[in-house]
């Protein structure tokens, strides 16, 4: 590979990295951006410019910069068609019927590179719950979403305690696709000082459960 190849492929890597910050973050001054991906303030500012200038990123009058209309553009149209839109539609559904039978939170995750990627959501409706989660990337070591994610004991389901964060009670199952391999992960969550004992058994239940209708459901599906 040439040098100037090689320059090419940096860039870009730089350029995707603080669109990756901003957008995970909602909004990020220069400096913030800048620090997250460890680059100099003037490189920085350079491609943040480069992704403004595109409409991927727009900046406010206070200089923090914030997702942009051709950002949201793509994402739009990707929600509307991609793989990943079809899942989240197929899993509501049973998103729903999970909080229900449980009266906690449930997730639908997906594995992103070595983290699992919390996707879509179906809130409990008590005052006292589990919230905020959807677009966060969690670690897979040590969690309950990771090894099912990973297909550690296949046809169980992963009960943990504080092991994201403290006080919070983890139910997870794997859901499998077409070909019977894992493509994504449903969870309950919920405070441990309520789901424990009994009610952690019964979300596991229940969450095993749901993740293998779930996973009926993805199986008949027809490739478009």
């Amino acid at each position: 590979m040439s040098n100037s190849t090689l320059h090419v492929a940096r860039s870009a890597e730089r350029v995707l990295s603080l669109l990756d910050a901003v957008v995970s973050a909602g909004a990020l001054s220069l400096g913030e951006a800048a620090k997250i991906v460890d680059l100099p303030i003037s490189t920085a500012l350079r491609h943040l410019k480069t992704l403004e200038l595109n409409g991927y990123l727009t900046r406010a009058a206070d200089g923090s910069f914030s997702v942009g209309p051709t950002f949201l553009r793509l994402a739009v149209a990707s929600l509307e068609a991609s793989p990943m839109a079809r899942l989240i539609l197929a899993a509501q559904p049973h998103l729903d019927a999970l909080t229900e039978a449980t009266g906690e939170s449930s997730y639908l995750a997906v594995l992103e590179h070595d983290h699992a990627l919390y996707l879509a959501t179906a809130e409990s409706p008590r005052a006292i719950r589990h919230a905020g989660w959807v677009g966060r990337t969690v670690p897979l070591d040590t969690t309950a979403v990771g090894a099912a994610l990973n297909g550690k004991k296949p046809g169980s389901a992963h009960c943990v305690i504080s092991a994201v964060e403290p006080d919070v009670s983890a139910a997870v199952a794997a859901v499998t696709g077409p070909k019977g391999a894992i493509v994504a992960a449903l969870s309950v969550l919920g405070p441990s000082q309520r789901l424990t004992g009994k009610a952690m058994k019964t979300a596991g239940i229940a969450v095993l459960k749901t993740a293998g209708a779930l996973s009926v459901d993805l199986a008949g599906e027809q490739p478009s």
